[in-house]
């Protein structure tokens, strides 16, 4: 898996790529949200589009970095879910934990909201 960190003036964007399944994968998530706390970012977008599978770990460390923000007073969502990532969180029952958005501009919005 790879993360671009893209910043706008208070949310971070995580353009991850390639398959989200645990292992080194979980180290650089937690150490990306941590960092990103630091600089003061508490409000992530997690962009998916480019991640075609994620295992039991991957959704673990979905909700470690949900659960890190959450707990700084900020939030973690996810945007470009596909069919097939979206259809494990429906049967996880994550579908109610995550917002998830299909439009990157929606997502920005909800945090003014």
């Amino acid at each position: 898996m790879k993360v671009k960190i893209r910043k706008t003036d208070s949310i971070a964007i995580l353009d991850l790529s390639g398959k989200l399944m645990g292992g080194p994968d979980a180290d650089v998530f937690k150490d990306t949200i941590k960092q990103l706390i630091e600089e003061g970012y508490k409000n992530v977008i997690v962009n998916l589009k480019h991640v075609p599978w994620v295992n039991s770990t991957g959704l673990g460390i979905l909700i470690a970095g949900y659960t890190t923000l959450k707990r700084e007073g900020g939030a973690l969502k996810l945007i470009n879910v596909t069919d097939r990532i979206e259809s494990i969180l429906m049967i996880t029952k994550l579908g109610t934990i995550f917002e998830s958005y299909s439009e990157e501009e929606k997502a920005l919005s909800s945090f003014s909201g």
